[in-house]
């Protein structure tokens, strides 16, 4: 998670089964939206908020894994109403209550509209991706009014603009066994720059054979790493700034959820398997910028004070 100016305010929620949501809910507010989305979670999960307006990112108690990033090239065309809407801050979190493997998440992509959410004067751009425990993955993008979708394992690198279908052309089509690091790659911080060193090094990670999960945690973390914006990283314009906020990384086979804020030196690890996900159970919340924790901090998420 990328954020400027500062910090994108995350908060770790712990969301168990049965929870009602609306597809016009913004935090804790309402907005207009004509035949909203209306459902119960399925599933109890685990996911970071951003400015307590959406979810960007998490892990359900099935394993599957939603990951929302901003792209302006984002255009949701206009409302039909004949489908249920869902306001974009909450598109992983539909995914996220709703489906147990990706099959699930692109049929269910299909069967609602994701519209606009605002926040002030930015209406916010998001695409999505999911994943699953068997592998699967799938890149959902709304481009010129309609849903794109980008379904199959091959799919595992998502970044900014441009448009899925426009970054998968800056990767080479051979891939990258005979290169060395005598040959050049992309180094600035700009998102298509990031998304071929993305794809580079996880094409060399592939080939690598972890002695152990952590070894293997601790590879996909390297990558993750070296496409973050470092602290102080330029943006567009001189003299402003884009920094990294915080990186995840899901073991979606045995259920953790990892948060490394990028201004401590720090791990916070959720064993979602863990977890007592059953309807009725209250909604717990954890804040992870928070200098004393680090480790397992499965424990360590309170339950949220009803307001009177």
């Amino acid at each position: 998670m990328d954020w400027e100016p500062s910090t994108s305010k995350p908060v770790l929620v712990a969301s168990p089964r049965g929870i009602a949501r609306i597809g016009s809910s913004v935090g804790t507010t309402t907005k207009n939206l004509v035949n909203p989305a209306r459902w119960n979670a399925k599933y109890g999960s685990v996911f970071v908020t951003a400015e307590d307006s959406g979810t960007a990112d998490g892990m359900n108690e099935k394993g599957l894994t939603a990951y929302a990033l901003w792209l302006n090239a984002t255009n949701y065309g206009p409302r039909d109403a004949s489908k249920p809407g869902v306001n974009v801050g909450l598109w992983a979190q539909y995914m996220l209550d709703n489906a147990a493997t990706v099959n699930q998440a692109v049929a269910a992509a299909k069967e609602i509209q994701v519209t606009a959410l605002a926040l002030g004067d930015l209406v916010v751009p998001l695409s999505l991706a999911v994943e699953d425990p068997s592998g699967d993955s799938a890149i959902l993008q709304y481009i010129d009014g309609k849903l794109v979708v980008h379904h199959g394992p091959q799919f595992r690198v998502l970044a900014n603009d441009p448009a899925y279908d426009e970054a998968l052309k800056l990767v080479n089509p051979n891939g990258y066994v005979n290169f060395t690091r005598n040959d050049p790659l992309p180094g600035n911080t700009n998102s298509s720059d990031r998304f071929v060193r993305a794809n580079f090094y996880l094409d060399f990670l592939r080939r690598t054979r972890p002695a152990s999960l952590e070894a293997a945690k601790a590879g996909l973390m390297s990558v993750a790493r070296n496409v973050s914006d470092p602290i102080g990283a330029p943006m567009d314009q001189p003299g402003t700034v884009d920094e990294t906020d915080y990186r995840t990384l899901s073991d979606l086979t045995h259920r953790t959820y990892a948060f490394e804020p990028t201004r401590r030196l720090a791990l916070l690890v959720t064993d979602v398997s863990k977890l007592d996900f059953r309807a009725g159970q209250p909604v717990r919340t954890l804040n992870p910028l928070d200098p004393k924790l680090n480790g397992d901090v499965t424990s360590r998420y309170v339950t949220i004070k009803q307001k009177s």
